[in-house]
């Protein structure tokens, strides 16, 4: 099988290697970034929630996690209203538990969006509305990229915070954020290399050699 290069020559493309499906891959994407979000929520201190670093006038780690939910309740409503966007949280009265559900929804809802958009030929989808100040963008890959980079600055966000606040992220928590393996299966599907792809050589020396 051969495929076009950026020369515009034909390269080989290795026969083994399995069909690429963009839409159902960028959806399972968005379900695992959305896994990170429940992770996190997982592993907060409680007693982080809603808490704020001395003389620090942001945001609580409650008010980063609603306005993620409902920032895409926002998408839902300006680019695709047939889904029907679930309901908002109220950053000063949510809880850790209420937003976990909430994210869950509205990852959901995302993901059928995001699936009708790249998958259909004419979707009711007609344009990515990021605010009501926003001019429409075409819906595709922009619209994915952009949705998945605005939940992983407000991860960012929330790490920080929860280190400044004296609650640190161990573990499942820190680490385990860049287990994609683990949290693709827990997301129902598994990255798994084509052919008998090889971990490349770490050039790490191996303690027994010596």
């Amino acid at each position: 099988m051969t495929g076009p290069s950026k020369h515009g020559k034909r390269r080989l493309i290795p026969s083994s290697m399995p069909a690429f499906d963009f839409p159902e891959e960028a959806v399972q994407v968005y379900a695992l970034n959305d896994r990170m979000n429940q992770v996190l929520l997982e592993h907060l201190d409680p007693r982080a929630w809603r808490s704020k670093s001395p003389g620090q006038k942001g945001r609580t780690l409650a008010d980063i996690f609603a306005h993620v939910h409902n920032i895409r309740c926002k998408w839902l409503r300006l680019s695709a209203s047939h889904l029907k966007p679930p309901a908002r949280l109220d950053r000063s009265r949510c809880t850790q538990k209420q937003a976990q559900a909430a994210l869950a929804e509205s990852a959901d809802r995302c993901s059928q969006m995001l699936a009708e958009v790249l998958s259909a030929p004419q979707s009711r989808v007609q344009g990515f509305v990021r605010d009501g100040w926003a001019r429409p963008w075409p819906p595709g890959v922009a619209m994915f990229a952009y949705m998945i980079t605005h939940d992983a600055h407000h991860r960012g966000q929330a790490c920080m915070l929860a280190h400044q606040l004296g609650f640190p992220l161990t573990g499942q928590a820190a680490y385990g954020l860049w287990v994609w393996e683990k949290l693709a299966k827990e997301c129902g599907f598994q990255l798994v290399a084509y052919g008998k792809a090889k971990r490349p050589a770490s050039g790490r020396s191996n303690p027994k050699s010596k």
